[in-house]
């Protein structure tokens, strides 16, 4: 008999992940491609649909695909769509439509925080959580906010652009369109242009001088870091105590049992968490101290983002399983 399996797709603004994933969380497949977020939806999509239609020519014999589900920079769980997002060159994209077009399947999709959310909710950190939110750092930075056990959308299903707060006004351009937002300081790009900041402002002989800002990347970052250099050590506490305050004022609204920090930034460790958790509690309102931990995610090596798409998923099955029993 075929096992049942869902593929869960996390589109970022480098590269697009995918994977098949059984109902324990298992991963049957992975793969990952380039996104090239600066050409347009309709080459995304072929090349997509060219990857789904080999793994379901590899698959068909041992497993049968149940559904589809995306995470994306403003996925819109209601409408089916991907709104604008800041990073990619795409407008408007009527995503779950289109793709119905090639599949004839449940397709569901989400913020890829919100996913995240999710992954941590079924199988992570999160199991045993009502209460909680997810930080992804990655190319920007997104939040999946979970509240009495349910993904806050919103009236309008995008609710949970943390990233988007404004932490510095005035500040530094964003990818939005806005200045001062969260995500030019405590994403990977984020981090790499506090770095050239610093260059600007001090002297200190370090690594970084003789490296462009291209050529710059937050894993770079970290290595330099690991090898005591000031500018990367310095860099790492600007953005902490960038996004502990920030953290500090969602937990305001939230009241959450943890923050999970999650992305590419956060396996920087301790090098990143522990100003994070310094500045979160220097700034933290009192009557939530000691109650809101800062946790990373133990997923970090793998992809949240699918796994929770693929969740995503199981939860749509499982409602359309209710409403026919109804």
């Amino acid at each position: 008999m075929k096992k049942k399996v869902a593929l869960g797709i996390d589109i970022g603004g480098t590269n697009t992940a995918l994977g098949l994933v059984d109902s324990s969380g298992r991963f049957v497949y992975e793969e990952t491609f380039a996104t090239c977020a600066h050409e347009s939806f309709a080459l995304f999509r072929s090349r997509l649909s060219e990857k789904i239609h080999a793994l379901c020519e590899r698959f068909a014999g041992d497993y049968v695909l149940t559904g589809i589900g995306a995470a994306a920079p403003t996925g819109n769980y209601y409408r089916g769509t991907i709104e604008s997002p800041s990073n990619f060159k795409w407008g408007n994209v009527e995503f779950v439509s289109l793709m119905q077009e090639h599949y004839d399947l449940p397709i569901v999709i989400t913020n890829d925080a919100n996913a995240a959310a999710l992954g941590e909710m079924r199988y992570g950190e999160a199991r045993s959580m009502h209460n909680f939110m997810v930080v992804t750092l990655g190319t920007g930075v997104g939040s999946g906010i979970v509240v009495n056990g349910d993904l806050v959308y919103g009236h309008d299903g995008l609710a949970g652009e943390l990233g988007h707060t404004i932490v510095e006004p005035q500040g530094r351009q964003c990818a939005c369109g806005r200045r001062g937002c969260l995500e030019a300081y405590a994403s990977a790009r984020g981090i790499c242009r506090t770095v050239f900041e610093l260059l600007s402002m001090h002297t200190d002989d370090s690594e970084f001088r003789y490296i462009s800002f291209n050529a710059l990347s937050a894993e770079m970052i970290y290595q330099f870091a690991l090898r005591g250099d000031h500018l990367a050590l310095a860099a790492f506490e600007y953005t902490g105590r960038i996004l502990g305050r920030a953290l500090a004022d969602a937990a305001a609204y939230f009241s959450p049992q943890a923050i999970i920090i999650f992305g590419g930034l956060a396996q920087a460790g301790n090098f990143l968490l522990d100003p994070v958790r310094r500045h979160f509690d220097e700034n933290l309102l009192n009557v939530y101290k000691g109650k809101v931990q800062i946790l990373p995610s133990q997923k970090n090596k793998g992809n949240l983002a699918v796994l929770g798409a693929s969740v995503l998923v199981q939860k749509e099955l499982e409602k359309m399983g209710k409403l026919a029993a109804q």
